[in-house]
């Protein structure tokens, strides 16, 4: 279906005028067709296709400007989260599981020597699991599309930076999602201090947590050639 899409298309290519205009630009490379290629500079003068820098490249070196790359790539990125649903629901379930498992553990504790001392352990259950659990959710992201972003990053299709930020942003409403599953579900098994405030407050360190967790896992895959390395590395 791919390669017929792929035909489908160098077809139409083809036979289109910029197809012909090429043809006849390569005519003239080659010593002929000079004729014809002044009576079309002349047609053309005041056309905008033919107004734009060699091969659809601008004044930054890029063929879009940052804004149009970085839209593309988060919007693509956004897709290929989007594709699969299945591993969302998956990873917010094995959250709610494990969230549960540490609350029936340390189930209604209270602020006496033993209690303290269990509530010390499951908050250093809480940094474990929001850290390990994310750095090994990215640790792949960047070196399974490394072939495809060098292909592109040549064809000087995007910056880097746009490439980060689009992935990165593109992922984030489940990184925020995952902290948010494990606190609510935890925070109140455990009978940590009561309070919105506190809730909020431990909430909003364990989503500071897993973001800083992901993005050194996005460090370890950018670092690494291959899947394999970044496995070994992380």
């Amino acid at each position: 279906e791919c390669r017929e899409t792929i035909k489908k298309i160098c077809d139409s290519f083809a036979v289109s005028p910029i197809a012909r205009d090429i043809i006849e630009t390569a005519s003239l490379v080659n010593g002929a067709g000079v004729g014809i290629e002044l009576a079309r500079a002349k047609h053309h003068a005041n056309d905008p296709y033919f107004l734009q820098p060699m091969d659809g490249v601008d004044s930054t070196g890029y063929r879009a400007s940052w804004w149009t790359q970085f839209y593309c790539i988060l919007w693509r990125s956004w897709l290929s989260v989007l594709k699969d649903p299945m591993l969302v629901k998956v990873r917010l379930l094995q959250t709610a599981m494990v969230a549960s498992l540490i609350g029936s553990i340390y189930f209604g504790q209270v602020l006496d020597q033993d209690g303290v001392m269990n509530i010390n352990g499951s908050l250093f259950l809480f940094l474990t699991n929001m850290t390990f659990q994310n750095v090994f959710a990215v640790i792949n992201v960047f070196s399974a599309e490394l072939p495809v972003f060098l292909r592109e990053k040549r064809s000087r299709l995007y910056r880097v930076d746009t490439y980060f930020l689009g992935k990165t942003i593109a992922e984030l409403p489940l990184f925020i999602a995952v902290p948010f599953v494990f606190t609510s579900i935890t925070y109140p098994m455990i009978g940590l201090k009561a309070g919105v405030s506190h809730y909020l407050t431990t909430l909003f360190i364990v989503t500071l947590v897993a973001n800083v967790s992901t993005s050194f896992g996005y460090l370890i895959s950018c670092a690494s050639s291959s899947i394999s390395m970044a496995l070994s590395v992380g």
